[in-house]
């Protein structure tokens, strides 16, 4: 409150001045954890010029926000459009929800590509040619990447296991390096399926090694979130550790009824490392269900080689009791050296926990949205018959809502000082169709914290829950001149109504954009407007400077 008084008083001393965009009277939550105070934000050249009471001042654009939230605009840590964004830039889903920022690049990131499949989907070969697309196209918010360690795995060494050689290893450090040099913000893995779960301990320091002198950090989807997941979380700070780098931990969750209850211990071992001295942090979205592949269901092995493997190994009868038995009973291992195999099904515990999101085969289009008990009454026979038979005939690939976890134990780590807010879905409109039945978490991930986790049931006070979707997340990005509202930082700025404010995507209905979201600017300009997207496409990219 002090600080607020300060500005105030500040402000008030200044000479009336021209801005290009002036918000007036709003509540000014300015992304610290400070207490709200009444007052004007003023903007001049992409940037914030001055916060306080400005009652004389003039602006070509002024936003009356009596009864509204001023705050930094929304950083959302971590975002899977990678290539939705290539799509329709306007990213409307995020930005409806305040989003400003996106982050991409978990395991599987947008380059580096082989010259011989850029020809196709891609037009790019690394993440400075993948950046001029964006930017020649325009994007409506800011984005920045990690280098996914499964990218550069699969880059080096294709869809095989490890280890890799000495070689091998010594060219995946160079590929990371050369992400870096590019602006990636790190290393990001995804170690629950493959190609994640071949890569080693190791070899995933070595890769954080060499992000280390650019100021990298490694942000991590742990190998499993179920049985195994203290060993998974002590993997994830040991890497930090030797490698010498932060680390953030996606989406972390006890996704196996078997765990439920024990987040405290969890919380613990993190909070631990940071007593230590360590740099390790995590993340949550505020829901009780993940998304994945149906594929994960699927033993390690019988994916190397890629799709066309896996496919074929389905359909080979010799195998089918091998794999009958290790999806029963969780019994493969990851190449880690140890940490069981996240294994979907033993996890969820019924197949009426897992609902098909998007199916490539026609025939199956009529199951997108329903859940995978209903797939198996109305296709008739053997569970597992039914899986092997939907893998094959749709590519082997088909993203899936697992309802694996426990909302309070999600309740327990959002109200953790270090744990701050990722929503793990994707800038879509809600009138593409063309990804099925998404996630809920797609359209409604930041109301649903300031509605239902702040305003209604109170698990998070308004100024931290802000302070967990902005400054915490800059923060631990390195971006500097983001998250807070403050003289000379970037004009990304969310107004929302927190009377009203809300997510309304459900899983049996996820494509409807969230309300009280009024105003979002992205650099300085309107990019929403009265709850209207503009059409504008300011987004800039934010890279970690080499040192």
């Amino acid at each position: 409150m002090k600080h607020g008084i300060f500005l105030l008083l500040l402000a008030s001393l200044l000479p009336a001045q021209d801005f290009e965009v002036l918000i007036r009277g709003g509540w000014i939550v300015d992304g610290t954890g400070s207490a709200a105070f009444r007052g004007d934000l003023a903007l001049r050249g992409g940037r914030i010029a001055t916060v306080g009471t400005l009652p004389q001042a003039k602006a070509k654009r002024t936003i009356d926000a009596r009864g509204l939230v001023v705050a930094p605009g929304f950083i959302d840590l971590h975002n899977h459009s990678d290539f939705t964004l290539i799509a329709d830039g306007t990213a409307q889903s995020m930005v409806r929800q305040g989003v400003t920022t996106m982050i991409f690049g978990e395991g599987g990131s947008a380059a580096p590509v082989a010259k011989d499949l850029a020809d196709g989907k891609k037009g790019w070969t690394d993440f400075q040619s993948y950046f001029a697309q964006l930017m020649k196209q325009g994007i409506s918010t800011n984005i920045g990447t990690y280098v996914g360690s499964s990218q550069v795995w699969t880059y080096v060494r294709g869809e095989r296991p490890g280890p890799p050689t000495p070689a091998e290893l010594s060219k995946m450090q160079q590929v990371v390096r050369e992400a870096m040099q590019q602006g990636a913000l790190g290393v990001a893995s995804s170690l629950s399926g493959p190609p994640g779960s071949w890569i080693d301990t190791a070899t995933l320091v070595a890769m954080c090694k060499a992000a280390a002198p650019y100021g990298g950090i490694y942000s991590t989807h742990m190998r499993t979130e179920g049985i195994g997941v203290f060993e998974s979380v002590a993997e994830a700070i040991r890497i930090g550790r030797e490698a010498g780098v932060p680390v953030d931990i996606i989406h972390l969750k006890l996704a196996d009824k078997k765990l439920w209850g024990q987040m405290p211990e969890l919380v613990s071992l993190i909070r631990q490392a940071r007593e230590n001295g360590q740099d390790v942090t995590a993340n949550v979205y505020p829901y009780r269900a993940g998304q994945n592949n149906l594929a994960t269901i699927i033993p390690p092995w019988a994916h190397e080689g890629g799709a066309k493997a896996l496919i074929g190994r389905l359909q080979d009868p010799a195998l089918r009791n091998r794999l009958r038995d290790e999806i029963e009973h969780r019994i493969a291992a990851a190449a880690s050296g140890g940490i069981a195999w996240y294994n979907h099904y033993t996890a969820t515990g019924s197949w009426e926990g897992m609902l098909l999101v998007s199916l490539s085969n026609p025939a199956y289009k009529k199951f997108e949205g329903k859940r995978m008990n209903e797939v198996i009454e109305a296709l008739g026979g053997d569970p597992l018959d039914v899986l092997f038979k939907v893998l094959v005939d749709n590519g082997g690939s088909i993203p899936t809502v697992y309802f694996h976890h426990d909302e309070n134990d999600m309740r327990y780590a959002l109200a953790q000082p270090f744990i701050s807010i990722g929503s793990d879905g994707s800038a879509i409109a809600d009138t593409d169709l063309s990804g099925g039945q998404p996630h809920p978490r797609y359209f409604g991930t930041f109301p649903r914290i300031l509605g239902r986790y702040v305003r209604d049931d109170k698990v998070l006070g308004l100024e931290d829950a802000v302070r967990k979707m902005t400054s915490a997340n800059a923060s631990k990005l390195r971006l500097w001149d983001r998250g807070l509202l403050r003289p000379g930082m970037a004009a990304d700025v969310t107004v929302f109504d927190p009377k009203t404010i809300l997510d309304r995507a459900t899983y049996e209905n996820p494509r409807q954009y969230a309300v009280g979201v009024e105003y979002v600017l992205v650099n300085g300009t309107l990019v929403l407007e009265n709850g209207k997207h503009s059409g504008a496409r300011p987004g800039q990219i934010l890279r970690r400077v080499a040192h």
